[in-house]
């Protein structure tokens, strides 16, 4: 679609490829992966007491803020990639200058780059960091991040989306707020394929053979597969994970399964290679703007929810600006913004109306896209899974890592 303006303060969202979307530590045990294992594992210099966490706060009298975002995850411009309307509109009206790092790329690079601060009792030099769940549960279990002031946050208190608010790795949401959501499900080609995808268990039929991928890392993959077994993947088992890989060693002898991915998965489904894969949903509203034969599913036995989340680092400087920035993109106009550009799930659900006024009719729509905003349908087939224990991780990434051949 055309990029031209629309009513104030909405633009068409920019065709541009998804942001990198959440990794796994598990392409190999070594490196950061292992800092992180042994860290979770109990490690005595990692984990920081509660007493520990905050430093002096200079938020009052130094109006500045360090924020690290993944790229191509926040409005710009279209004459000036370097303005960000939503969050130039902040510091104008709050007067506080925010520094913003497009430097997340990969979930277990950047533990790599700030955990020797963290776990050393050091500033990091960020107030605020967005990274993925899985990663954020971590951090939380390591006492690495300040709880928020949600005196300070009202917007989020009113509006966080209600199927997002308790994850099991932080109930209450009290040390992260999510950025943006997303959905892992089933991406398929409608015309090539001939049929729709309703379930998973259709992913092993016979017309299908070789025309499948799964997602290579375990923390995206695992979740929807053992969905199709009925498991609630907010309480699974390590009985589930280990059937839910009996199910993939048995599809991989007899050659269902093409290979495992990361995003390249949308290379396969737009070149008809593959018919059918497993795929996030923010992907495949991007992949529908040029070819509508594109369809994604939420099986009927249910899908992952998952978000990307804003957490204020221990010891940071201007925590109180933080939480500030936090609750502006909480309002509803801003967040139906946000939305409109990045084109995942909208963790605020007031941000719908808000599309929907639009005079606009490409931004009007995205208002009834469920990828953006679930219908009620949908929603009550959506969950959060809990989180991969440290302890469990070193045998469940030595299973998965050997099914994918890392």
């Amino acid at each position: 679609m055309p990029r031209t303006p629309l009513t104030p303060p909405f633009r068409t969202p920019p065709r541009t490829p998804a942001p990198p979307s959440r990794r796994s530590l598990l392409r190999a045990l070594g490196g950061t992966a292992v800092l992180g294992a042994l860290a979770g594992c109990g490690v005595p210099a990692a984990y920081v007491s509660p007493g520990d966490r905050a430093a002096t706060d200079t938020s009052a009298t130094d109006k500045r803020l360090n924020w690290s975002n993944w790229p191509l995850y926040i409005d710009t411009d279209d004459k000036n990639p370097n303005r960000r309307p939503t969050l130039d509109a902040f510091q104008k009206r709050t007067g506080i200058s925010v520094h913003y790092a497009e430097d997340i790329n990969d979930n277990d690079e950047f533990f790599g780059k700030i955990s020797p601060s963290l776990m050393n009792h050091q500033k990091p030099g960020r107030d605020l960091v967005v990274i993925s769940d899985w990663m954020c549960a971590r951090f939380v279990r390591l006492g690495w991040v300040q709880e928020m002031d949600r005196a300070r946050q009202p917007n989020v208190a009113r509006h966080l989306d209600p199927l997002l608010r308790s994850p099991a790795f932080d109930p209450g949401r009290k040390f992260t707020v999510p950025y943006q959501s997303g959905i892992t499900g089933i991406a398929y080609n409608r015309r090539k394929l001939g049929r729709d995808i309703h379930r998973v268990a259709d992913l092993w039929a016979s017309d299908l053979k070789g025309r499948v991928t799964l997602l290579s890392g375990l923390d995206e993959a695992f979740a929807l597969l053992m969905q199709a077994d009925g498991v609630d993947i907010r309480a699974w088992t390590a009985g589930d994970f280990h059937r839910v890989c009996d199910q993939v060693e048995r599809q991989l002898a007899r050659g269902q399964i093409r290979r495992f991915t990361g995003n390249d998965y949308t290379k396969d489904l737009v070149s008809g290679d593959v018919l059918a894969c497993q795929a996030y949903s923010g992907d495949v509203i991007q992949l529908q703007a040029d070819n509508p034969d594109i369809r994604f599913v939420v099986p009927e036995e249910g899908a992952e929810l998952w978000s990307d989340s804003l957490m204020i680092p221990n010891l940071a400087d201007h925590k109180a600006n933080a939480e500030r920035l936090i609750d502006y993109y909480y309002q509803p106009e801003v967040a139906a913004e946000l939305a409109a550009w990045v084109n995942y799930v909208c963790p605020v659900p007031a941000a719908q109306e808000i599309l929907a006024a639009s005079d606009d009719e490409d931004t009007a729509a995205l208002a009834e896209n469920p990828l953006i905003f679930p219908d009620a349908t949908m929603r009550r087939r959506l969950a959060i899974a809990r989180d991969i224990t440290s302890t469990e991780r070193v045998e469940f990434a030595k299973r998965w890592n050997t099914l994918v051949g890392l």
